[in-house]
């Protein structure tokens, strides 16, 4: 990339300092003193001034010759156009000498000019001095910026900056790639064979043919219908079979392409405009200001390893159009990202989300690695590309009600519903009010706040036989409310903060510091938040709500996942990780994945072991909340189903958080966390998500029907319509 301007720019440094440059900044009021009793006071007074971006305050110290000369407009105009035009970020300046001879006197100073493209200019100048009105003021010339810039000189600077790098899964496949790609689309009114037409796009872009229809159903015979992008090299063995057909338009375009209209959109990220907020800051970086940069997820988190170190040529210019050259430097290769990403993975579980709200995490227990994160709804990162012809259909995103450009798995702050019983089984055990031999029986009702404040197992919502009498390991496989009712209101008398404590130490209401990509850190309350925020006391039926998940506690999937993991592996938060490694063409990587542990979950070997047995029966025992879910499944699964109620109203969050336990060679096992939101049980709708899931890892492709699919491969229907009601086989279950 080119660019350059002339800049006619005055410079002046401060003695001893390093000066950090605002780039289109306002100045600040200005507060350099004119009445100055010596030449080296007002040459200091005018060069810190220049140090701290003060403008008019170096106006005020030139002489009223100078000031005739050059208005302040230009003088401050200069001194911007310099920053910013030069990528000047910052100065060092040490007075050498005075010498003064009446009225008049010269000031010595070194300058170096650092800039954040072509290095440190370093000159040594005089700055002169007059004295006139009672006061030393400078004689103010072009010459004080660099001597190759007397008489009226300025500056050119030639960028030259390295290709963005791409960003890989972890098998190298592309997710995010430079090169050529088509736009596709399609006039209705040109269409003569729509079968033959479905047909085609359909498998080119790996759209069902009802889904490209639905694009184009409503629209005029004559209007221009968006369908999708793929690569130049892709289409190239189909264009002679897509030309012959009437009615698809492609158009071609250079662009950072994203293959399949977004793998991992919302982890992967996208490209726009610097804003206005951020020109500043790149600015201060090399950039030029008009570039296209990382705006979101790794796009924006690895900019500084995409985008290389730009490099460039700077050369003062005098007025008769002769150039000499101040400085040079290389430009720097950018960086690929390598994720952690399965792209296989990450389209397959993109795909069991169907149509719904929400969203699903697959981690390696063992380290952290994310082996997919899957956000719906999603969007089409090559639409923020304004030279694709399809990105028209990019307000649609942008006003699309359902955020898709909001990650759920790392910024969607939910209630936990049961799968907070994981942590509060910890609490029980750890407060040693609680054994594995702990009996409770359930009758359905619970009681303990009073006959006005009753409440209910699920059991009793559903019509289902309550538990009767369990111990705390089959309270968690069957999910029993009553039991946790009563382990919350016994913590809460013996600690009102003992169940928050201990659920940050599982990691929920705290950052996972993924870093990687935007992430929200829920909430745990306790007595004091619930002062500081609300003026009031906690009181038993805060702890008793929070001892099921609902109440205030807010978790993110993320976090869940990064809990479910830990349980697995023995009770190691492992950090989740996103970047597997990141390295130049051909050169040896300057960053490769180390697991990190955040920390360790508080519970003993033994309790553990306990809560891994309570998850293992809610999938194995006749009785556990997802056992209808995993009849004689390809792999042991242990897992806890979540049902939560929705503060905001509307149809619960369905949970389903768990693990593979098939310690297989040739596949290592996952923790998967599914979280759908307004569609009902977690037994219903969660569960049967994570299990197609583990059937795609494991076996290649999904072989179990959703309950609310009408026949194999047909996709749910989001939302309160037919997949929030259709009808699961079996008992519903928490």
């Amino acid at each position: 990339m080119l660019a350059g301007a002339l800049l006619a720019v005055v410079l002046a440094a401060c003695s001893g300092l390093t000066a950090q440059l605002p780039t289109q900044a306002p100045p600040p009021t200005a507060s350099a003193t004119p009445n100055t009793p010596d030449a080296e006071g007002a040459a200091a007074t005018f060069l810190d001034a220049w140090h701290r971006g003060d403008f008019s305050g170096m106006y005020s110290l030139l002489s009223p010759l100078s000031q005739a000369a050059t208005s302040k407009a230009d003088f401050t105009a200069r001194y911007q156009a310099l920053v910013t035009g030069a990528s000047l970020t910052s100065v060092d300046a040490n007075v050498l000498a005075v010498l003064k001879n009446g009225d008049t006197a010269q000031v010595q100073y070194e300058v170096d000019l650092h800039t954040a493209v072509v290095g440190t200019i370093t000159r040594k100048i005089e700055m002169p001095l007059v004295y006139v009105e009672g006061r030393w003021a400078i004689s103010w010339t072009d010459g004080l910026i660099l001597p190759e810039l007397a008489g009226g000189g300025g500056l050119h600077l030639d960028h030259s900056v390295p290709a963005r790098a791409n960003i890989y899964d972890r098998n190298g496949l592309g997710l995010a790639v430079q090169g050529e790609a088509v736009a596709v689309g399609v006039q209705p009114g040109q269409i003569q064979d729509e079968p033959a037409v479905l047909a085609a796009l359909s498998d080119l872009l790996g759209l069902s043919p009802e889904a490209i229809k639905q694009k184009y159903i409503n629209a005029h015979p004559d209007w221009y219908v968006p369908i999708g992008e793929v690569s130049a090299a892709d289409i190239q063995p189909r264009l002679a079979e897509l030309t012959k057909l009437g009615g698809i338009i492609l158009t071609r375009y250079s662009t950072r392409f994203y293959p399949n209209s977004g793998v991992a959109p919302q982890v992967v990220g996208y490209l726009g405009k610097i804003q206005a907020d951020q020109l500043a800051e790149y600015q201060g970086r090399g950039y030029t200001g008009d570039e296209r940069v990382g705006q979101a997820g790794l796009e924006g988190w690895g900019e500084q390893y995409l985008a290389g170190v730009r490099g460039g040529i700077l050369s003062a210019v005098r007025p008769d159009g002769t150039t000499t050259k101040l400085a040079e430097s290389s430009a720097q290769p950018s960086q690929a990202i390598y994720t952690t990403i399965d792209r296989a993975l990450q389209m397959k579980v993109q795909a069991a989300l169907g149509g719904f709200r929400g969203s699903i995490v697959v981690m390696n227990p063992n380290d952290g690695e994310v082996l997919a994160m899957a956000s719906s709804p999603d969007y089409d990162p090559n639409l923020f590309d304004p030279t694709n012809r399809n990105s028209a259909d990019l307000q649609a995103v942008l006003q699309d009600p359902g955020k898709p450009l909001v990650n759920r798995a790392t910024q969607g702050i939910y209630p936990p519903g049961s799968v907070f019983k994981i942590p509060m089984m910890g609490a029980a055990l750890l407060s040693g009010l609680y054994n594995k031999d702990t009996m409770y029986t359930c009758t359905g009702t619970w009681n303990l706040l009073g006959p006005t404040a009753l409440k209910y197992d699920w059991t009793v919502t559903f019509g289902v036989k309550p538990h009767g009498a369990i111990n705390l390991e089959q309270a968690l496989s069957y999910s029993c409310d009553t039991y946790f009712y009563t382990i919350a209101y016994n913590l809460y008398k013996q600690n009102p903060d003992f169940m928050s404590q201990v659920a940050r130490q599982f990691g929920l209401g705290e950052f996972t510091q993924v870093g990687q990509v935007a992430e929200a850190q829920g909430l745990m309350p306790d007595p004091a938040w619930k002062q500081a925020n609300y003026g009031e006391a906690w009181v038993p039926g805060d702890s008793v709500n929070m001892g099921i998940g609902q109440g205030y506690v807010l978790v993110t999937p993320l976090q869940i996942a990064q809990m479910v993991s830990a349980v697995r592996n023995g009770g190691t938060l492992y950090r989740p990780q996103l970047v597997a490694k990141i390295a130049p063409p051909g050169g040896a990587s300057s960053y490769k994945f180390q697991p990190i542990v955040n920390s360790k979950l508080p519970v003993s070997a033994e309790q553990l072991a306990l809560i891994q047995q309570g998850m293992q029966g809610a999938v194995n025992l006749p009785s556990g909340t997802a056992h209808g879910v995993f009849p004689n499944f390809v792999v042991p699964v242990a897992g806890k189903t979540g049902t939560a109620e929705d503060p905001a109203g509307g149809a619960p969050h369905a949970w389903f958080a768990g693990y593979t336990e098939g310690n297989r060679t040739d596949k290592p096992d996952i923790a998967i966390v599914v979280m759908i939101e307004n569609v009902g049980e977690g037994s219903k709708y969660a569960a049967p998500i994570f299990k197609r899931i583990a059937e795609d890892y494991f076996l290649g492709r999904p072989y179990t029907l959703y309950p609310w699919e009408s026949e194999f491969g047909t996709t749910a229907t989001p939302g309160p319509g037919p997949a929030a009601t259709a009808t699961a086989t079996g008992t519903p279950k928490k």
